[in-house]
């Protein structure tokens, strides 16, 4: 067998904030390789934890919301996902104060289960997606001011057909979700 080379990290010799925006941070760094060779402009989208939440009824039911997603400029169905705030102790706080925000969906029990970055090229933050199962209604949503979310519950081969169809498009939603039905033998 070859061996292989020993990845070293590359040392941060200046940064730069280009902008710093409630929902867009991006920063110029200059970086030396291990080998020496200077790379002058390296570009870093910050962003904060973010977190998806599984969420699975008593019922075996699948909890999505629906939602205008602009970059994209289409309405789609997703699992319930949200940001870090500075004041949530953690992202399983996060996840559970998300899912009850978006769906007015609690309880059940929790399992973190995939922790995924969108680009580790570009980007500074992880996505942890969580698990609950045997979530219950238990208020009505309370949504922020430029939320517009409708809530619906799959069955399983409705979620499947939404999947096969190629209908959800947030990647960090779509592999924890074949995952999850893989591993459980779903299909």
């Amino acid at each position: 067998m070859e061996k292989q080379k020993d990845i070293q990290p590359w040392e941060t010799i200046s940064s730069e904030y280009i902008i710093k925006r409630p929902w867009l941070t991006a920063r110029r760094d200059v970086l030396r390789m291990p080998d020496g060779k200077i790379v002058p402009e390296y570009y870093v989208l910050e962003y904060p934890t973010w977190v998806n939440i599984i969420a699975i009824t008593k019922d075996g039911e699948f909890v999505l919301v629906r939602q205008y997603r602009h970059a994209l400029d289409i309405v789609e169905y997703e699992i319930c996902a949200g940001t870090m705030d500075a004041s949530d102790a953690s992202p399983l706080e996060t996840a559970k104060r998300e899912l009850l925000e978006e769906t007015g969906y609690a309880g059940g029990e929790w399992t973190e289960y995939t922790v995924l970055s969108a680009n580790p090229t570009s980007m500074s933050n992880l996505n942890h997606t969580f698990i609950a199962k045997g979530v219950e209604k238990v208020s009505s949503q309370h949504l922020d001011e430029t939320e517009e979310i409708s809530v619906h519950l799959f069955t399983l081969d409705q979620l499947l057909d939404l999947l096969r169809r190629d209908e959800m498009k947030q990647s960090l939603m779509v592999a924890p979700l074949w995952r999850y039905i893989a591993e459980n033998h779903l299909i």
